[in-house]
């Protein structure tokens, strides 16, 4: 006789507990559409007032984080936005994010966001960092020497192009 409970059932959790994404995914995706709203509520607003919102709103995010991953997001908001301060900062998915023409080049996920080991500086398509057939796109950070910053440092100007 074939059984007749689900496939949620037989794993021992429910239709309600799982519905395709971790409760972490789900509070990301409302920080998205929060974040939508703000741009939207900021169009009558110049670009410079925009832009510097949005760095209000990822400073915010940083002093937000627990000690280490605020340290960590304190010190790569830094040295991205020495290394290539035409890009502008911006909140994606409630991550610290760097992008050009509204584009995302790279971003700061703590290692708190989906309950990681270590934080990371990822980088998305957009960022110039190809090499050859197969290249890093995500480094973990679990502090940062003076060496590790002048490698991100680098990354970032070479993703920049």
């Amino acid at each position: 006789m074939q059984s007749t409970k689900s496939s949620a059932e037989n794993s021992g959790t429910t239709a309600e507990q799982y519905d395709g994404f971790t409760a972490e995914e789900r509070a990301a995706m409302k920080e998205h559409a929060q974040e939508q709203k703000k741009a939207a509520a900021r169009r009558g607003s110049s670009r410079l007032e925009k832009e510097a919102a949005a760095e209000r709103d990822v400073l915010a995010k940083i002093a937000e984080m627990p000690e280490a991953d605020r340290v960590l997001a304190e010190r790569i908001h830094d040295i991205i936005k020495a290394a290539a301060p035409d890009l502008t900062p911006k909140l994606w998915y409630g991550m610290p994010a760097y992008a050009r023409d509204g584009k995302v080049l790279c971003h700061f996920q703590s290692a708190q966001k989906f309950k990681s080991r270590y934080a990371t500086i990822g980088f998305s398509d957009q960022a110039a960092l190809d090499d050859g057939a197969m290249w890093p796109t995500a480094y973990a950070l679990k502090e940062l020497t003076t060496a590790d910053e002048q490698r991100i440092s680098a990354l970032v100007k070479r993703a920049v192009g």
